[in-house]
């Protein structure tokens, strides 16, 4: 599933566990972009009960805000290339703890 925006885009993938994100931008953006950014919805697209992977090539401000909104979910990771894995930055669940790597 494929969601548009004017600048940004993202791409869901489904996992057993969790669900990749993947964002991709097609300009560069500014601060005040952040009102017009529409992550996919985790209960409309019915992954609320699983954890979320970002992946995706952008400021660290768009990072926090991506963060912060998908915060209801089982948990939030963020993939680092380097490590070929997912960081978990935020966890409501004792089976995956702040840490944790998570291989993509």
């Amino acid at each position: 599933m494929k969601v548009k925006d004017k600048f940004i885009s993202f791409k869901i993938k489904q996992n057993n566990n969790f669900v990749l994100i993947e964002f991709e931008l097609s300009r560069e953006i500014s601060p005040s972009d952040l009102k017009n950014v529409l992550p996919p919805d985790p209960v409309k697209n019915k992954f609320s009960s699983k954890g979320v992977v970002l992946s995706g090539r952008g400021p660290i401000w768009l990072y926090g805000y991506l963060i912060h909104f998908y915060h209801p979910t089982k948990f939030v990771a963020v993939y680092d290339p380097r490590l070929d894995a997912a960081v978990v930055v935020e966890s409501h669940t004792e089976e995956v703890k702040v840490g944790d790597l998570i291989k993509i």
